[in-house]
């Protein structure tokens, strides 16, 4: 069992950052690869970024490219999410998920374990 908890949201002007962290429990954190996605009001669920299980390979949307850093701890079983320069239209719910496998990658279904989310919000 696998349990993912966000943390780390709230509201920020346009142009401002934030630091999202995702603190996970159970078994085998560092063998598996990370993801943040994220979905909008009446939007689909997106993916933002992946970091793989050694940390040393990470893949952005291009949305987000430039902006944002994902980052984990393997010791801490917690990955990051450092948001810069946000855009109102980078609000959303941000949700953290664990891979079935250690490389990455940028697609919803590969991933097996879900945190429940944490809200960014990022007024104009």
């Amino acid at each position: 069992q696998v349990q993912l908890v966000e943390s780390g949201g709230g509201l920020v002007q346009a142009g401002g950052s934030l630091k999202l962290s995702c603190a996970a429990s159970g078994r085998l954190f560092s063998n598996f690869a990370m993801g943040w996605f994220r979905q909008g009001p009446g939007k689909e669920r997106e993916f933002v970024a992946a970091i793989s299980w050694t940390g040393s390979n990470t893949y952005y949307a291009d949305s987000v490219k430039g902006r944002f850093i994902i980052s984990r701890d393997n010791a801490k079983n917690t990955v990051y999410l450092q948001m810069n320069s946000l855009k109102p239209e980078d609000t959303a719910v941000y949700l953290c998920a664990r891979a079935g496998v250690a490389g990455v990658i940028p697609v919803a279904r590969e991933y097996a374990w879900w945190g429940q989310g944490t809200q960014v919000t990022v007024s104009s």
